[in-house]
């Protein structure tokens, strides 16, 4: 079968009224079990939103604003309708920090559907190099394996070598990771002399540019990407010959100017407001503060959903690196550690395609104890490696930037 299932080649028609059917329910259920949305939708009666209009006249819940909240109110900041017990099966924390929890029901992130767009079949063993501790991304994959009936090889990251090892002697024909470390494996597997088994990849948490794909492609294995995140799982992915990325199933998707609530015209550019109808964390128009926009008529490869052309950028000063989030306020932190230090701007680049990020300092004292001691503070608050730069008091932008993306994927 080319689909996962029939809901994918629905007349879209059906699918807008299948979604705006269910959504009154959903939206109860939100306001009956989680606080936050109680009081956010508190006068809003459900039944009463069967519409885009009618949903565009709800809030939307930021990021930055779930943040708020849970500080307030830990661990989901009154937004989850699970608790601790049976019906939530993990908790992850990603940088912020932001706790999401992970319900019980199997391919809870609703990702396998994008891992069959990508060719994953039920026997294929699944070399998965996301990270299994304190961010979800590792289980996200795994689940969604699962669910085709995949065997998953919880590699994690790093430990080149011993990855190398591995895929020697278990033969796995499937990878999952960013485009980056399957890279790395790649060139380490010509270095060592180990023949790579790979033949298909899922790739995801980073920019994937055409001379990257191309690349893997040279070397036998053929690769494709999803847009998802922690807190609403699968939003869209890519599917055979098709451009752009579908929008998955059971979610709205919204475009909205940056700043505001207000869908924008199809083909402009926006912020990814997605609706979800997780019952375990009913996330009502929550803003990504990711960038996308809507693509004109539909995917070649027979899906009807609408598609979008994939992730195009951050709405605010955050950024993505390495599949992790960096926020403005960790490097607000860090400099804050360090009196030392006038003013601070991460600038994030990428030689040779390689995510870099490097704290730039406004200081009189400067010296490599001191980078040391920074380098250490962004290592502890962000998960990530960074080096350290010192510059003239006064010689920073007088902007207001605390994070500025400078990546180019040439």
């Amino acid at each position: 079968m080319s689909h996962y299932d029939d809901r994918e080649i629905r007349d879209p028609a059906e699918r807008e009224r299948d979604l705006f059917a269910r959504l009154p329910a959903q939206i109860a259920h939100a306001q009956s079990s989680a606080p936050a949305f109680a009081a956010s939708l508190k006068g809003i009666d459900p039944a009463t939103v069967t519409s885009r209009e009618a949903l565009a006249r709800l809030p939307v819940i930021r990021k930055s604003e779930l943040l708020e909240q849970q500080k307030r109110a830990r661990p989901f900041g009154g937004f989850s309708a699970v608790r601790w017990g049976a019906a939530c099966k993990r908790v992850f924390s990603s940088p912020g920090p932001l706790y999401e929890p992970e319900g019980a029901r199997p391919d809870y992130y609703r990702l396998a559907r994008a891992l069959y767009a990508a060719g994953f079949r039920e026997g294929d063993l699944v070399h998965n190099t996301f990270a299994y501790h304190f961010t979800p991304a590792g289980s996200m994959m795994e689940t969604a394996a699962h669910a085709l009936g995949c065997t998953v090889f919880p590699a994690g990251v790093g430990q080149t070598e011993l990855q190398l090892a591995a895929m020697a002697d278990l033969q796995p024909n499937a990878y999952v990771g960013t485009p980056s470390f399957l890279r790395i494996l790649l060139d380490k597997a010509d270095e060592i002399g180990v023949k790579p088994t790979f033949t298909k990849a899922f790739v995801s948490g980073e920019a994937f540019p055409p001379s990257i794909r191309d690349a893997f492609a040279a070397r036998g294995v053929r690769a494709s990407q999803a847009y998802a995140t922690a807190d609403i799982g699968l939003i869209a992915y890519e599917t055979p010959g098709g451009e752009g990325m579908v929008v998955g199933e059971d979610i709205v998707l919204e475009i909205v100017r940056p700043g505001t609530g207000d869908p924008v015209p199809d083909g402009e550019v926006g912020e990814v407001v997605v609706t979800t109808f997780n019952p375990d964390y009913p996330l009502i128009r929550f803003g990504t503060g990711d960038l996308s926009a809507i693509m004109p008529g539909t995917s070649t490869c027979g899906r009807t959903n609408v598609r979008i052309k994939g992730w195009m950028g951050r709405a605010d000063q955050t950024t993505k690196v390495k599949g992790m989030f960096v926020h403005p306020g960790q490097i607000a932190d860090v400099v804050r550690r360090h009196p030392e230090i006038g003013r601070g701007r991460l600038v994030v680049d990428n030689p040779e395609l390689n995510d870099r990020m490097t704290l730039h300092c406004e200081s009189t004292v400067g010296g490599d104890t001191l980078a040391a001691n920074i380098a250490a503070s962004i290592r502890e608050l962000t998960k990530l490696r960074g080096e350290v730069s010192f510059c003239a008091p006064g010689s920073l932008a007088n902007d207001g930037k605390l994070i500025d993306d400078i990546r180019k994927y040439d």
